[in-house]
């Protein structure tokens, strides 16, 4: 199949609009359908495209299965001063997540730190809205989660871990805030979904096929599994997210997350949050301006050959960011068409498209 080269752009206040009224009329509640759309946009603006409003329909399936409940408001239990556990019900994993950090930085506040255990959510899509709920808040935090079987462990050859994104962030001065959102994958596994939608390859060291040969191929890596990054490092950090995720706070772990896009039964998903002061041993000025220096030290540093530029982690999606508000975010057609099936299904307007782009 040829990749699909002609987009379509939307702008984000259209892509909220658009989400919100098709998760309303999927039953959702308005202020969780506000949260879960302001979630997703925020990774298409980022230009995290595996994980933006194209998961609509896989999430939209799993309502109509009865694995996840759209009615679903999470409940928040407190366990110690500056310890919390959020139960998701089964509900949207944004609306969990969401709960969890607004409680780790209300902690935060008062005693310095706050940490939060999410149980029986959902995926909760990029990390990197979790982090910048809490920068918002001026906080540092961690954000971990565990995630469906994609990995094998190392030596191994089935999928045991997930691809379980590990994220944290830090409040900055003048400069760039630092956000990292990292898979312990080489890939993501998002974009071998996005690779399949689109018709177009992979590269050749993210994943091997059912038989464990490597492939170009997205569909046959989804028969197989995605490949750890460093070897027995990246093995590591997955079955880490697993223990502080799953094991921690009564989820499924060990393997048995489901895929959010298997329809047949919940996928039980754990988080692991926390909240901290920059301000605990200094200033909140001097942090800062400890933090504008890194930024400088680390883009400004020598380049190896044939770099014109240091990227700082978190900065090339804030570049997207800013881009896509000016241009709207770009969709292949065949997401369109997915999203406005969804549309149709519910009775609610066709996603609004504001241009076309070759």
């Amino acid at each position: 199949m040829e990749p699909q080269k002609e987009k379509s752009y939307v702008s984000a206040e259209n892509a909220r609009k658009f989400v919100q009224s098709v998760l309303i009329g999927n039953g959702v509640p308005p202020e969780n359908a506000a949260i879960v759309a302001d979630c997703l946009l925020q990774a298409d603006l980022r230009g995290v495209d595996t994980h933006g409003i194209n998961r609509v329909p896989s999430y939209m399936e799993r309502i109509r299965q009865g694995v996840l409940d759209a009615k679903a408001s999470p409940t928040l239990n407190q366990v110690t001063p500056v310890v919390a556990q959020v139960d998701g019900k089964n509900g949207f994993g944004f609306v969990a997540a969401h709960m969890g950090m607004a409680r780790a930085i209300e902690m935060a506040k008062e005693f310095g730190i706050g940490m939060v255990s999410v149980k029986h959510s959902n995926h909760f899509g990029m990390s990197a809205w979790v982090v910048q709920q809490a920068l918002d808040a001026g906080m540092m935090s961690l954000v971990f989660t565990n995630s469906s079987p994609a990995l094998p462990v190392w030596g191994g050859r089935s999928k045991l871990m997930g691809v379980s994104p590990i994220a944290c962030g830090a409040p900055a001065g003048k400069e760039k805030p630092f956000i990292l959102d990292m898979a312990p994958s080489i890939a993501a596994r998002g974009k071998i979904y996005k690779a399949a939608r689109r018709g177009e390859k992979i590269p050749i060291d993210w994943a091997l096929d059912g038989e464990g040969q490597q492939t170009d191929d997205p569909n046959k890596a989804l028969e197989g599994v995605m490949l750890p990054m460093g070897g027995p490092k990246g093995s590591a950090l997955s079955i880490m997210m697993d223990v502080f995720s799953g094991v921690l706070s009564g989820s499924a772990f060990a393997g048995h997350v489901t895929n959010p896009y298997d329809a047949s039964r919940p996928a039980d998903v754990g988080h692991f949050l926390i909240a901290l002061k920059p301000d605990l041993f200094m200033s909140m000025e001097e942090f800062k301006e400890r933090m504008d220096y890194l930024y400088r030290r680390v883009i400004d540093s020598d380049k190896m050959a044939g770099v014109d530029r240091i990227y700082y982690p978190g900065e090339i999606e804030q570049l997207a960011q800013e881009e896509r508000l000016k241009t709207g975010i770009p969709y292949v057609e065949a997401e369109i068409e997915a999203l406005n099936k969804e549309a149709k299904r519910v009775g609610v307007d066709p996603i609004i498209v504001s241009n076309r782009s070759s």
